[in-house]
């Protein structure tokens, strides 16, 4: 299976990411209550039992309160830090008093936003840390300008971006003077634009692709980990009751249910493994604070080592509703 980007840097070995955006209560900006906190504390201990020691966050989950109710489990386990890789996100901006809901990639909102998530999580430093989604807006050199302050203040280690295509990359990169290390994209059995290009897809409507652009190409010839977030599709192959699913979705459901049948795993473990399986290393981002679930997902790791070319392709066409060449 060969070596992860990231871990070549020596940052990680975790195959798998634990998302963070489903602790700490509501999405509101209510109190953290100690049932919140439990309920982290319980999804970390699975996570870190599983072996996943990398946890991803963003100021905007739960209005903050999922890096508050992280932070009050490493304050009362300060031990923990030491076996965690913990990377978060800053850059969107909900609507206000003040403007719409917004990109923000200005140096004060950046400074301040890394401030107020390691006071939150009870930390002096962050791993990564990653510009969440594009900012139209985006002055390179101002970026290049907070991150490389935040690096040298010992704040922020390694950066990294979400949902960029290849050339806003390059622009960044250009003026940062050091390569990012991260671009978490949506991926899953589900979202196959990131695949589609370059492959003839026998279909009526063609394939819709988001990253014609060599995307996928330019991570891998640079080394730069690919993250997957949604990676399990919402659940829909692995247990989630959606109705209204379309024939691909119904055949591509009962074929993952019967891989992990015959390979005696996890439905999660099949959906996963699919993607791990790629080339290009891909580290998955789980999002669920099931305990039994995380635990579930673990397996993965194997499954993505043991799927043949015929069972990825078998899941690819059956999830696409497509035939090939």
């Amino acid at each position: 299976m060969g070596t992860m980007p990231i871990e070549k840097r020596k940052i990680t070995s975790s195959r798998l990411i634990l998302g963070c955006m489903g602790f700490g209560g509501n999405w509101d900006y209510s109190q953290l209550t100690d049932e919140d906190v439990a309920k982290t504390e319980k999804g970390i201990d699975a996570a870190l039992s599983s072996g996943i020691s990398m946890f991803d966050h963003a100021d905007i989950y739960r209005m903050g309160k999922a890096e508050e109710a992280f932070g009050r489990v490493l304050k009362k386990s300060p031990d923990l830090r030491s076996k965690m890789i913990i990377q978060s996100k800053c850059g969107i901006r909900f609507e206000d008093d003040h403007a719409p809901g917004r990109y923000d990639f200005s140096i004060e909102h950046i400074e301040s936003s890394v401030d107020k998530t390691l006071k939150r999580l009870s930390v002096d430093y962050l791993d990564i840390l990653l510009l969440h989604r594009p900012d139209p807006l985006m002055e390179p050199e101002e970026v290049s300008e907070v991150l490389l302050q935040l690096k040298q203040s010992g704040k922020v280690r390694y950066f990294g971006v979400s949902n960029m295509n290849k050339s806003q990359m390059e622009l960044l990169e250009d003026h940062l003077g050091e390569p990012l290390i991260v671009n978490q994209l949506e991926m899953s059995l589900n979202k196959l634009d990131w695949i589609d290009h370059g492959v003839h897809v026998n279909q009526k409507a063609g394939a819709q692709t988001q990253f014609s652009d060599g995307l996928l190409e330019y991570c891998m010839l640079n080394q730069i980990q690919i993250q997957a977030w949604a990676s399990l599709a919402n659940g829909m192959f692995s247990g989630n009751e959606k109705e209204n699913l379309t024939e691909a979705e119904r055949n591509t459901k009962q074929l993952v249910a019967k891989m992990a049948a015959e390979k005696e795993t996890s439905r999660e473990a099949i959906v996963l493994g699919w993607l791990m399986r790629h080339p290009a290393k891909i580290q998955p981002v789980i999002g669920t604070t099931n305990p039994e679930r995380i635990r579930s997902c673990a397996d993965a790791i194997r499954i993505s080592k043991l799927m043949t070319r015929e069972e990825w392709y078998s899941l690819y066409v059956a999830s696409r509703g497509i035939s090939l060449p």
